[in-house]
C-alpha cells in the first residue's frame, strides 16, 4: 500500500496516497512548501458538552465524548486551531484552496483565525442534513447543519473552481452555496465488531464528493490533517487524486488505511476529467436570416403545443401579435416571463418536424470552424 510511503514522497500516479499516524502539525511542517493543491480539515469540533445526553425513552446518545474534541478552555482550543492552520497554510500550494467543516461550537472562531493568518474567504457553504439529529431536550432549535469555510491562501490566488461541473451536477443550474445531502448512515455508516459506530463524527461521500470535484483536478493531491475514518481519502482516490492523511489515533489510522485499500480508482481518466465549458462563438439570430438559413416572414412557433406564433423580420428581430425585438425579448413577453432563451424556445418547421433555432444556430457555427 502507498501508506508506507513518506509523506513528503507520496507516488505521483493517480489514486496514490499514504495515512500516516501521529500530529498533523509535525506532518504537516514536514512537507515541503506548497506540496498540496486541496487540503479537507474536519477538526475537533470542541463541543463542550456537559454530561450524557439522553433520548426522551431513557437511552443514552451516542455522541462526541473522545479526549480530543476536549479542550480546557477557548484559548487552548485557538492555540491548537492556529497551529494546524499555520502548519497547512505551509503545506498549501500558493492557489491551492482549503475547506474547514466545523459546527457553531467552533466554525466561528476557525474563521477568525484564518483571516488573522491571511486566508482569504471564498465562502461560507451550509450542509443541510436530510435527517438531522433532533433536538432531545427541546430547549433549542434542532441543529440541522454544519458549516464549511472555503478559503484561497490569498486574496488574488489563481485557485480551482470546477464551475461547470458543480452546475452538471445540479441539473446545469448554477450549484448554490447551501447543500442538502443526509448525514452518514446506513451501510455506508463503518461499524466495530459490537456494531456500534467505528467513528464519531464520519462525514458521509457524497459531501467530500462535492468538494473534491469542486476544487481539485484528477492527480492533484488532496490533503487531509484529521483524516479520521478516511472519508476524504477514499473519494480522492476513486476519484484519482492522489491523497495524503494525518490521524493522530492509531486505531482510526488503521480503519483509513482498510478502508481506502478496499477502494479502486476509477479506471478511465475520461470519466473524472474535467473540461471547461468552451468559448463557443457567438452567433446573432440576424446571421440565420442573411445567410437564409430562415427567412424573412417565416413563423416560428414557441411554446410546448407550438401556441405562441411570431414572425421573422429582415433585420433579425421578429414580431408577434403585441411585442416585436430580439427572439429572447418576443420569447419573454408572450410567456410573461422575465427572461427567455430564444433559441431554444422558439422552433422552425423543417421536413415535417419542427426544430429549434439552436440546431441551426450550430449549423453555422460548424460551418465557420470549417472555414
Amino acid at each position: 500500500m502507498q501508506g508506507e510511503s513518506e509523506p513528503a514522497q507520496v507516488a505521483m500516479h493517480p489514486g496514490a496516497g499514504g495515512v500516516r499516524t501521529g500530529d498533523c502539525v509535525a506532518g504537516l511542517n514536514a512537507l515541503p512548501a506548497g506540496t498540496a493543491d486541496m487540503i479537507f480539515a474536519d477538526p475537533p469540533y470542541n463541543l463542550q458538552l456537559d454530561g450524557e445526553l439522553h433520548r426522551p425513552n431513557h437511552t443514552r446518545v451516542d455522541g462526541v465524548e473522545d479526549a480530543w474534541d476536549q479542550f480546557d478552555s477557548f484559548q487552548s482550543y485557538d492555540a491548537f486551531t492556529r497551529a494546524w492552520l499555520r502548519a497547512a497554510r505551509h503545506a498549501l500550494k500558493d492557489d491551492g484552496t482549503l475547506w474547514v467543516i466545523g459546527s457553531y461550537h467552533n466554525i466561528f472562531r476557525v474563521g477568525a483565525i484564518l483571516q488573522d493568518l491571511g486566508f482569504w474567504i471564498l465562502n461560507d457553504v451550509v450542509w443541510r442534513k436530510s435527517n438531522p439529529m433532533p433536538n432531545f431536550r427541546g430547549r433549542r432549535f434542532t441543529n440541522a447543519h454544519e458549516t464549511l469555510i472555503w478559503a484561497a491562501k490569498t486574496k488574488n490566488a489563481r485557485y480551482t473552481f470546477n464551475y461547470q461541473s458543480m452546475k452538471a451536477l445540479n441539473d446545469d443550474i448554477q450549484m448554490r452555496s447551501d447543500w442538502y445531502i443526509p448525514i452518514c448512515a446506513g451501510a455506508e455508516r463503518l461499524r466495530d465488531p459490537k456494531g456500534q459506530k467505528a467513528h464519531p463524527t464520519q462525514k458521509p461521500e457524497a459531501l467530500l464528493h462535492r468538494i473534491v470535484m469542486a476544487a481539485s483536478r484528477p492527480g492533484d493531491l488532496v490533503v487531509d490533517p484529521f483524516l479520521g475514518s478516511g472519508t476524504s481519502a477514499a473519494v480522492a482516490k476513486r476519484l484519482r487524486r492522489r491523497w495524503l492523511g494525518f490521524e493522530s489515533d492509531p486505531d482510526y489510522a488503521e480503519l483509513a488505511r482498510e478502508r481506502v485499500d478496499a477502494v479502486e480508482p476509477v479506471e478511465d481518466l475520461q470519466i473524472v476529467e474535467l473540461q471547461a465549458k468552451k468559448e463557443q462563438m457567438r452567433v446573432p439570430f440576424g446571421w440565420l436570416v442573411e445567410r437564409g438559413e430562415v427567412a424573412p416572414g417565416e413563423v416560428l412557433h414557441g411554446g410546448s403545443q407550438g401556441q405562441h406564433m411570431a414572425k421573422v423580420r429582415a433585420d433579425g428581430t421578429v414580431i408577434s401579435a403585441d411585442a416585436k425585438g430580439s427572439i429572447h425579448q418576443v420569447g419573454a413577453r408572450v410567456q410573461n416571463a422575465p427572461s427567455c432563451n430564444g433559441w431554444q424556445f422558439w422552433h422552425v418547421d423543417r421536413d415535417g418536424a419542427r426544430v429549434p433555432l439552436d440546431v441551426l444556430r450550430q449549423k453555422i457555427r460548424d460551418e465557420l470552424a470549417g472555414a
